[in-house]
């Protein structure tokens, strides 16, 4: 965690880097305002964790940073396999960025696979290193590589960094009684410790990890620990790497605050249990494991101190009717799923819109149709959130569009269930939930109230005089029916999916009744007040781009290219897509363009051209990775100059 001040940076988010030289002992250290890292490997050689402890400490440091983990579906792809690389990219600066970089200064290449992967993204010029005992006759055919690339020339454009991370790794460790193989599985940790050398990065938390995280095997801590100060030595003996670099603290990106970093998914878990506790309602969550949506279920078992209860059901089915169950009982219930599991949630999602009760159903769209892509991003689930269910049966839906906003995005969501007694839909992604940035910790005073008010007792009067409790009687404001918890005494009343009357709840099956309450539910829908969307115009443009969910960053940075090199361009992003934001439709207006970039095939596009009749451009991605920013500016300088 780190405290910054100063207000956001106008800097572009993908700066050319500069360089300063300064000396340090016998080796320069070079300045540089940012830099992309990726490191790329087996899916058994721990790129992930190398990843993800380089970046919490690059946090701790005070850099601003995004970050794109990249791994394949199978939980052991075939070792030295194109199909089963494995890669994480970090990008962390001294100013305000917001993509994890469209090509990476520096690629750490464990293996030929890793190499050949990723190869095609690594501009010329830039660093890599490699792990030459991998590069074996047998490991370099599975892979395509007829002769060595280490030398044969064809990396001759970049600057090769040949280093021997096996070998290295297991001779610091020979004094431990290790395998072998054993010794071995640390030479992530060695390349995590050479990294950590070249851009002075902090050691104590990733050893402080270490200690905890093999806390019952203390010898395999001290190998690690061990494996990871010889990654550090190396560097700084080794005649091969005579610079480093420092990119400083991002003191101006950020307004005053206490910051960590933070991942989508983790966001969204401490999110939902703030919502509980400014809701004073326990918490509960109803889920089946599927990725990329595992890890709230995970986190949310941790804490249990808060009041929360997880139920990993047997299926799709199962937890969403648990998680409705919980609703009925007065919990701020949810339910988490991803891909296929949306679908199989669709009929009880219809029940939550009849019985009108509080319900989240957060969606962590992935590539699809069916099991698709499971680990790669997408944003395809728009329109089945929007009309995937039978009958009319509207529900609000709600995009975070950075993985610390997904923070925000679920005390909206928990606004919205709780305030108009409707299930809602949060739409994340896989970008969003592995991705991290850091978060500024937010005071309790600063987090919205979200308490209600429980049915206590007879709402309605007879024509005899007689007070009852009619359990569809409404909020004429927000046309809310009450929420009557199981057992109170007087408030006893029908449940169930077959169409109730107006008022009294009871079952109806007249024509005019169903005509009413079809009308009177999406009417509660449309009714929802939501913040007007923003405009940033600084310049009068005739093109809009409008973005939703995690093409935020990709748009803003391309967007920030543009206006730097001297083009008029129009941003505006939706967190709100149903109901859109009442001014939507006055926005479009006002522009000649309107463009919408989207991972899918135009999703988005098609709601506003059908609600507004804007003549609105796609532009789509759906290749289960992110936007670049590079990419999208030339796509919006094409617009512009049509």
């Amino acid at each position: 965690m780190t405290s910054q001040v100063s207000s956001p940076s106008e800097q572009a988010d993908e700066a050319v880097v500069g360089e300063q030289r300064k000396p340090a002992g016998t080796k320069d250290v070079r300045r540089l305002d940012r830099v992309i890292i990726r490191f790329a490997g087996d899916s058994g050689d721990g790129m992930q964790l190398t990843g993800d402890r380089f970046t919490s400490e690059t946090a701790s440091f005070g850099n601003d940073l995004s970050t794109l983990p990249n791994f394949p579906a199978e939980i052991r792809a075939p070792a030295g396999t194109l199909p089963g690389v494995s890669s994480f990219q970090l990008h962390f600066a001294d100013h305000d960025i917001l993509t994890p970089g469209d090509a990476p200064n520096v690629l750490v290449a464990m293996n030929p696979a890793a190499l050949k992967a990723n190869l095609g993204d690594v501009p010329r010029g830039a660093e890599i290193i490699v792990n030459t005992d991998e590069f074996t006759k047998r490991a370099m055919q599975k892979v395509g590589y007829a002769t060595s690339p280490l030398e044969d020339g064809s990396l001759d454009g970049y600057s090769l960094h040949p280093v021997p991370l096996t070998t290295l790794t297991v001779e610091a460790l020979k004094e431990f009684d290790l395998t072998r193989k054993e010794a071995e599985r640390s030479k992530n940790m060695f390349a995590l410790g050479l990294l950590s050398w070249m851009y002075h990065r902090p050691t104590e938390g990733t050893e402080k990890f270490l200690k905890s995280k093999f806390a019952k095997k203390p010898e395999i801590a001290a190998a690690n620990i061990t494996a990871f100060r010889a990654g550090w030595n190396f560097g700084e003996t080794t005649e091969d790497f005579a610079v480093s670099y420092e990119i400083a603290p991002a003191t101006k990106a950020f307004p005053v605050g206490t910051y960590r970093n933070i991942s989508g998914n983790l966001a969204l878990s401490y999110g939902l249990i703030a919502a509980s506790r400014q809701a004073d309602l326990p918490l509960y969550l109803g889920s089946y494991p599927i990725t990329p949506a595992s890890d709230i279920l995970h986190e949310l078992s941790r804490h249990k101190n808060f009041g929360v209860r997880t139920f990993q059901a047997e299926d799709e089915i199962a937890g969403i009717g648990a998680a409705l169950g919980a609703a009925f009982g007065g919990s701020l219930a949810v339910t988490t799923t991803s891909g296929p599991g949306v679908a199989l949630k669709s009929e009880t999602i219809g029940l939550a819109v009849s019985l009108e009760l509080p319900l989240l159903v957060i969606d962590i769209q992935r590539g699809g149709p069916s099991t698709g892509l499971p680990t790669k991003t997408e944003q395809a689930d728009l329109l089945q959130a929007m009309f995937g269910r039978n009958g009319e049966a509207p529900v609000p839906v709600i995009a975070p569009c950075t993985p610390a906003d997904c923070f925000d995005a679920a005390l909206e969501a928990a606004r919205i269930a709780l305030t108009y007694r409707t299930p809602v839909m949060l739409l994340s992604d896989g970008y969003l939930a592995n991705g991290s940035e850091p978060w500024r910790i937010p005071e309790t005073d600063e987090l919205p109230d979200l308490t209600v008010q429980f049915a206590q007792g007879p709402n309605h009067t007879l024509d005899d005089g007689s007070e009852v409790f009619w359990p569809y009687k409404r909020d004429p404001q927000t046309l809310a029916r009450p929420w009557a918890i199981p057992g109170t005494p007087g408030l006893e009343h029908r449940i169930g999916g077959i169409e109730k009357e107006d008022g009294t709840g009871n079952i109806s099956y007249a024509p005019a009744n169903h005509d009413f309450m079809v009308r009177t539910r999406q009417a509660k829908i449309d009714g929802i007040e939501v913040p007007e969307v923003e405009v940033d115009d600084p310049h009068e443009a005739k093109t809009l781009v409008l973005g939703w969910g995690s093409t935020y960053g990709p748009i803003t940075a391309a967007v920030r290219r543009l206006r730097t090199a001297g083009e008029s361009i129009a941003q505006a992003h939706l967190r709100h897509l149903n109901p859109f934001p009442r001014n939507l439709g006055a926005v479009l207006g006002r522009y000649e363009k309107v463009v919408i970039p989207e991972m899918n095939l135009g999703q988005l596009a098609t709601l506003v051209r059908a609600k507004y009749l804007v003549d609105a451009h796609s532009y789509n991605q759906v290749n289960g990775m992110p936007f670049k920013a590079e990419q999208l500016a030339k796509a919006l300088k094409e617009a512009i100059d049509a």
